[in-house]
């Protein structure tokens, strides 16, 4: 009884599995932008471990969660609907203050008018039309 129990192979969920490497950043000339002084360059430094770090999360969670306070926002005509948004705009207004040297005009455009959308939600949720 003992030899068959040697000879059989575990089961694949008892294994210990290797542990699984972070993804490697995206290959890229500069981490942050050329000749940036001043505040640019203050919130460059500042948010370059949370990049790092939102990187390094599955690439789901980031957007599940957004659509989530997103759907809250919409769902909920409250002051807590424009509670639920708040996150998500100070979320994409740190994405487009990021972005924003590397961008053309329709980026621009299409992230002022994202951000507007979203200020005008919150502003309708906490009462203010």
């Amino acid at each position: 009884m003992a030899d068959k129990r040697s000879e059989r192979p575990s089961h694949p969920l008892s294994q210990r599995r290797p542990q699984q490497a972070k993804r490697p950043l995206p290959p890229g000339e500069q981490f942050f932008t050329p000749g940036a002084t001043g505040l640019r360059r203050k919130i460059e430094l500042r948010s370059a471990a949370p990049l790092v770090f939102l990187f390094q999360l599955p690439r789901w969670i980031a957007p599940v969660l957004l659509v989530v306070l997103l759907l809250v926002g919409f769902a909920v005509p409250s002051f807590w609907g424009g509670v639920a948004v708040l996150p998500v705009l100070g979320f994409v207004g740190w994405l487009a203050y990021m972005s924003w040297p590397s961008l053309g005009a329709g980026g621009r455009l299409l992230r002022v008018a994202l951000l507007t959308f979203l200020i005008l939600l919150i502003a309708d949720r906490l009462g203010a039309f």
